[in-house]
């Protein structure tokens, strides 16, 4: 995916796995421009850096999260955000991955939750921990105090069995493959946003972003 534009002229990319879960049922209606499960959404992505740079500064091995709850579909706005971002980011770092969360021009997908994200929370610098095993992956930040996040395939209502199953998506904004699968834990809490989408939507993908 590349920007068409960058407010600050940088060159960034980033390459990695990126785990979402949201309040959705199984599969996620907003995958196919269907309205959400509840008429608004709570979810948050994960995004799991392996390479990544913006202008000189080297942001590989960094994971980052943006938590969102929105009253109506995505597209309509007025959503609440905020950004978490591992405690081990340097300042230098830190400072380049808010100015790719702020969007404005920057590329794709962070100008669409720009965009949409009418009020952004101060952000949270916090221990990040994952567990990268795709679809069965666990994210834990602050011990699970802050997010608690555990994925697996989803189930077979009948037998109980695992479902396996794939999106193939070219238009996607933030992975072009994904596994969707479901949460077997799935809790957020920080002052301003707090779910518990535990047993409902969750995908797993690979992403390749760049802008500049």
């Amino acid at each position: 995916l590349r920007s068409q534009g960058n407010g600050s002229g940088k060159k960034w990319q980033l390459k990695g796995s990126i785990i979402g879960a949201c309040d959705c049922d199984h599969g996620c209606p907003c995958n196919f421009n269907v309205g959400p499960t509840n008429g608004g959404c709570d979810g948050a992505y994960v995004w799991i850096i392996e390479q990544g740079r913006y202008g000189k500064v080297d942001l590989g091995g960094l994971t980052m999260v943006i938590a969102t709850t929105f009253p109506g579909p995505i597209h309509k706005g007025d959503g609440t955000g905020v950004h978490i971002v591992d405690e081990r980011a340097t300042p230098a770092q830190r400072k380049a991955l808010a100015a790719l969360q702020a969007g404005g021009g920057v590329g794709l997908p962070f100008d669409i939750w720009a965009k949409v994200t009418a009020r952004w929370l101060d952000p949270i610098y916090a221990p990040i921990e994952v567990r990268l095993a795709g679809i069965r992956s666990r994210v834990r930040i602050d011990g699970g105090r802050i997010y608690d996040l555990s994925i697996s395939r989803m189930k077979n209502p009948v037998t109980g069995e695992e479902e396996e199953l794939y999106l193939d998506k070219p238009t996607g904004f933030t992975s072009k493959r994904t596994e969707l699968g479901m949460s077997t834990v799935a809790r957020l809490h920080v002052d301003g946003i707090s779910f518990d989408n535990s047993g409902h939507y969750a995908d797993f993908g690979r992403f390749e972003y760049s802008g500049g």
